[in-house]
């Protein structure tokens, strides 16, 4: 039995999109972020954080995407969806994997600036705009290793592309595509997968945008 505790629009979908590209049998649990659900005592048992991913399998409880990424793909190396470990490939995968992660931590603070702070007074247009830089800044990194390729890796698609590729329709509620064309194409090329689009059949309702773009409100 495989169980993914998952909410829509979070981090979890990664793991969702991972599981419908290993074709394997697993089971949803959706959890809300708004009703104080995964501070209980039940999903902290599971993720001691309080955040999604959780994933149980093999008798385990996982938490943290990158860590389920790897084992899952250690678990199915039939899948190839990474490269063998000891190889110079694993290591761009590896660094992958990191920078998604670190991409992801600048999405969350825009998050928390454009959307979760209450009231709007409390935000800062200073930080958000510092944030947007960053977040570019990190944009330009894949943009400039798409160039003549149509995955991270030069071996092809693999779960780097599925933590990466996750956060691309976030980042571009932040940062205009128009100066990022690589990028762009290759998010678009994500989003055709078949197995990115029956997890998003299943994935639930993404609460948290409620706009195409997010502005930097005027000082």
């Amino acid at each position: 039995m495989i169980r993914l505790h998952h909410v829509g629009g979070s981090r979890s979908f990664r793991i969702l999109w991972l599981l419908e590209e290993l074709g394997l049998e697993y089971e949803i649990r959706h959890w809300r972020l708004d009703d104080g659900s995964t501070r209980a005592a039940e999903f902290l048992a599971l993720s001691p954080t309080g955040r999604v991913p959780a994933l149980e399998i093999d008798g385990l409880a996982i938490f943290e995407s990158a860590a389920i990424v790897q084992y899952l793909c250690e678990r199915h190396p039939q899948s190839g969806l990474a490269p063998s470990p000891g190889t110079a490939l694993r290591a761009r995968w590896l660094e992958w994997l990191g920078f998604a992660e670190t991409q992801a931590a600048i999405l969350e603070q825009l998050n928390i600036q454009h959307i979760f702070l209450r009231p709007a007074e409390a935000r800062s247009p200073v930080l958000m705009k510092l944030l947007a830089r960053r977040l570019a800044a990190t944009m330009q990194v894949p943009e400039a290793a798409l160039a003549g390729q149509e995955t991270l890796l030069q071996s092809g698609f693999s779960a780097a592309d599925v933590m990466l590729g996750f956060n691309l329709p976030a980042v571009f509620r932040f940062v205009r595509a128009e100066g990022f064309p690589q990028l762009a194409a290759y998010g678009a090329r994500m989003a055709r997968r078949p197995a990115y689009l029956r997890a998003l059949a299943r994935a639930g309702e993404d609460r948290l945008y409620t706009r195409d773009f997010y502005e930097v409100p005027d000082v």
